[in-house]
C-alpha cells in the first residue's frame, strides 16, 4: 500500500459521509476566506442542508482533496460523493437553477423585492450623491440578517427596484430576505425588515431628536431609577415603572419604542426584554441621557 492511500481513504469518507459536502476554510459559522464564504451563503440561500470540512485543521486534507479531486483550490463542493466544483462554478450553479436542479430542489427565479422607502431616506441618498458616491445604492442583507448599505454599479444577476426615483440594487440572495422592507431616515438609517428576527435597533440622541421634531408617534421610555429621573429627564419621556409597565402590554407588537438609561447599558438590557415579548420597534437610545445632555439639550442637567 503506498503512502497516499491512506489519505486518499479519508477523503472518500469523508466526501461519502453526507449527500451534500463541502471542502472549505473554516467552518460554514465562520468561513477563512471569501470563496469559501460565497460557497457557504450559496447553500444557505437554497435552504439545503450540508456538511463541512474545515482544511485548515489537516494539512494532509488540505492537500489531500486536492490531488484526490485534480482541482487546485479550496473550497470545493460534492454532491452524492460527485465533484461539482469550486466557489464560482457553485455560485453560478445556484443562480442560474443548476445546482437545485441537481439536488432535486424546486428552482424559483428571484424577483425585484417590494421595498419601502421614505422621502427622508431618498433625501439623505441623493445628499451623498451630491457629494460624490459613485453608482447606485445597493442593499445587503446576509443569511444572518446583517444589513450592509453602500454604493456600487450594477453586477451580473443584480436586480433593480425602483422607488421614489431612486434606483436600489440587490443579489438574488438578498431580494427573498428583503421583501418587505421599509427603508427610513431618523438621525441615521432605520431598516425595518419584518422578514428579520426581531432585535433591538440603535438610535442616535440626533435621531431622538428628529423624530421628536417630526411629531413621529412614538414611546419614549426611561428606565433608570426614581432618584436619577428626579436629577434629570428627557422631555416627554415616561418613566417605566410598574404602571407603565402594564400599560406597555396594551401597545400593539409594532408601537415605537425608544428606551433609554443614563449611558445605554440598562436601557440595552431593557429593550432586549421587549424584543423577547415580541415588540418589533424598539430602540435603545446610544449614549442615553447623558449623550442627550452633551449633543442635543445641554438644559437637561449631567450627573
Amino acid at each position: 500500500m503506498s503512502g497516499s492511500e491512506p489519505i486518499r481513504e479519508r477523503i472518500e469518507a469523508m466526501i461519502k459521509s453526507d449527500k451534500v459536502v463541502l471542502f472549505m476554510k473554516g467552518d460554514r459559522q465562520m468561513p477563512q476566506c471569501g470563496f469559501s464564504a460565497k460557497a457557504v451563503q450559496a447553500l444557505h440561500d437554497m435552504e439545503v442542508s450540508f456538511s463541512t470540512v474545515d482544511v485548515l485543521q489537516d494539512p494532509e486534507v488540505r492537500q489531500g482533496v486536492k490531488d484526490y479531486s485534480q482541482w487546485p483550490t479550496i473550497p470545493q463542493l460534492y454532491i452524492d460523493g460527485e465533484l461539482i466544483g469550486g466557489s464560482d462554478i457553485v455560485t453560478q450553479m445556484a443562480s442560474s437553477g443548476e445546482l437545485h436542479q441537481v439536488l432535486g430542489i424546486t428552482y424559483e427565479p428571484p424577483k425585484p423585492p417590494a421595498l419601502d422607502v421614505t422621502e427622508a431616506f431618498v433625501e439623505e441618498v441623493r445628499r451623498f450623491q451630491a457629494d460624490g458616491a459613485q453608482g447606485h445604492l445597493r442593499l445587503q442583507i446576509s443569511p444572518q440578517w446583517e444589513v450592509g448599505i453602500g454604493f456600487s454599479e450594477k453586477g451580473a444577476g443584480d436586480l433593480e427596484v425602483e422607488a421614489l426615483g431612486l434606483t436600489i440594487l440587490v443579489d438574488p440572495s438578498t431580494a427573498k430576505r428583503a421583501e418587505g422592507v421599509r427603508l427610513d431616515f431618523q438621525g441615521g438609517v432605520i431598516v425595518d425588515n419584518p422578514n428579520a428576527p426581531p432585535t433591538v435597533h440603535r438610535m442616535p440622541v440626533q435621531g431622538l431628536k428628529q423624530v421628536m421634531d417630526a411629531g413621529r408617534p412614538m414611546h419614549l421610555l426611561d428606565v433608570r431609577t426614581p432618584e436619577e429621573w428626579a436629577i434629570a429627564r428627557i422631555e416627554g419621556a415616561t418613566l417605566l415603572d410598574e404602571a407603565q409597565q402594564a400599560a406597555l402590554l396594551e401597545l400593539p407588537k409594532d408601537a415605537m419604542i425608544v428606551v433609554y438609561c443614563h449611558h445605554g447599558v440598562r436601557s440595552m438590557q431593557a429593550a432586549s426584554q421587549l424584543v423577547q415579548a415580541g415588540y418589533r420597534n424598539v430602540f435603545n437610545l446610544e449614549g442615553g441621557i447623558d449623550a442627550w445632555s452633551s449633543l442635543v439639550d445641554p438644559r437637561v442637567p449631567r450627573y
